[in-house]
């Protein structure tokens, strides 16, 4: 793509030097890259969902490395939908060499960042928020107004990678209400519900005032005042703001979220935490409203949280199957009522913190012989049902029987102690 662009002369509209722009494009086509592989993922897990002929398997997982995949319908298909290609929203970028800048200290203090301008032998500096000179290659954005520095740091010489892990093996649980509880009972992140509550009451209540201005600005402009139209559309319905404020909240929430988990890890060596990078599909369609309070998001940012955190503390990160463990009784497996936080189990009588109850069952499911970390949802129950079937009848529990034998060679269990 670089040497067609220079040969059919794409690159002289681009306003920018050569260096930069084949360094951006080089950076564009490796998250392209990086995307491709990230939604390759999915698919292989599609495949081995769909079909257990290993010719079959073999055929596709090898038409899908080879980058053959749109001749196959299905894998056409399954790439279309977790391909997330074309929707980014990154605009006014450009990426700088290590050695295509320099920083410098003035008189006063204050840190300048010079960069090549458009001008031969002309540098543009940037002035600096921060006493610390960036290093390595940047990327620098324009929003609003303002220029972003975007560069890589070393995570072992952060302050908080030198904090020592704990020598337990605790088991959590992501909440709504706080980022996340331990198998000890401890609630980490007590912050985060209200951080999310208060920031969808105040979209709710925005956006129900810039739909009444758009309505007013539509209505101006049918009737011919395009001027009205204009100033409500400038003035008032602007995004600026509103992107400022919303970074702001997502600061604010990585911040809850981070500091929570590295109080989770003060204590353990070995964290186990369900795979929060799946996606679960809920029966039930929830309002905007419900929605923005439950902030699907913040999945992905506890995800990302564990992962890092325990690597830089140097603690082992486990990833266990998440069925039903927000639902059965930790005691004695039997799934119970859930209520609000509360799960009220029927056959022990007791009223268990839901979240509470929850890390434990994740805790236990590190070893559990028969469910493993990609066992289905449908299987989970089943195996619940047989054990509390067994308990009830006080059977002894068959580990010999060849259903149970059949189960474990179908879904044998990788997740057990493992660094995932």
């Amino acid at each position: 793509m670089r040497d067609r662009w220079l040969a059919d002369g794409t690159h002289t509209r681009f306003g920018v030097l050569a260096n930069a722009w084949k360094e951006t494009v080089r950076d564009a086509m490796a998250d392209i890259a990086a995307n491709l592989a990230s939604a390759k993922v999915e698919v292989r897990r599609a495949i081995t969902r769909r079909t257990t002929d290993p010719v079959e398997r073999k055929r596709m997982f090898t038409a899908l490395k080879a980058d053959r995949w749109a001749v196959d319908p299905f894998l056409a298909r399954q790439m279309r939908t977790h391909w997330k290609r074309g929707r980014n929203r990154t605009h006014d970028q450009i990426v700088v060499r290590a050695d295509k800048y320099n920083t410098v200290v003035d008189r006063r203090g204050r840190l300048w960042l010079a960069v090549p301008g458009l001008e031969r032998r002309q540098m543009v500096r940037i002035p600096l928020s921060s006493t610390v000179a960036p290093t390595g290659t940047l990327r620098l954005m324009l929003r609003g107004g303002r220029v972003e520095v975007h560069y890589q740091i070393d995570a072992s010489q952060m302050r908080s990678s030198q904090r020592p892990c704990g020598d337990r093996t605790v088991g959590v649980d992501k909440g709504y209400t706080e980022a996340v509880t331990d198998s000890d009972g401890g609630r980490h992140g007590t912050r985060l519900g209200q951080l999310l509550s208060s920031e969808s009451d105040q979209l709710k209540e925005r956006n129900r005032r810039r739909a009444k201005l758009r309505s007013i600005a539509n209505t101006a402009a049918r009737r011919g005042d395009h001027a009205k139209a204009h100033r409500i559309r400038a003035n008032n319905l602007g995004t600026v703001k509103r992107e400022r404020q919303a970074a702001r909240h997502r600061a604010r929430v990585r911040t809850e979220i981070f500091t929570a988990v590295h109080r989770a890890v003060d204590k353990a060596a070995t964290v186990v935490a369900e795979d929060l990078t799946k996606s679960f599909a809920g029966r039930t369609t929830l309002g905007r409203n419900v929605n923005r309070r439950l902030a699907a998001w913040t999945k992905g940012v506890t995800a990302e949280a564990l992962t890092n955190v325990s690597e830089r503390r140097g603690s082992v990160l486990v990833h266990v199957n998440a069925a039903y463990t927000s639902q059965a009784c930790h005691r004695c497996g039997r799934l119970g009522r859930r209520s609000g936080d509360r799960l009220h189990c029927t056959s022990c009588g007791v009223v268990w913190q839901a979240d509470v109850n929850a890390a434990i069952n994740i805790l236990q499911r590190a070893g559990d012989p028969d469910i493993a970390l990609h066992t289905p949802h449908h299987a989970v129950r089943q195996i619940l049902q047989d054990r509390t079937d067994r308990h009830r009848t006080r059977l002894p529990v068959q580990d010999s029987s060849p259903a149970t034998a059949e189960r474990r060679a179908n879904h044998p269990n990788r997740s057990a102690m493992s660094n995932n």
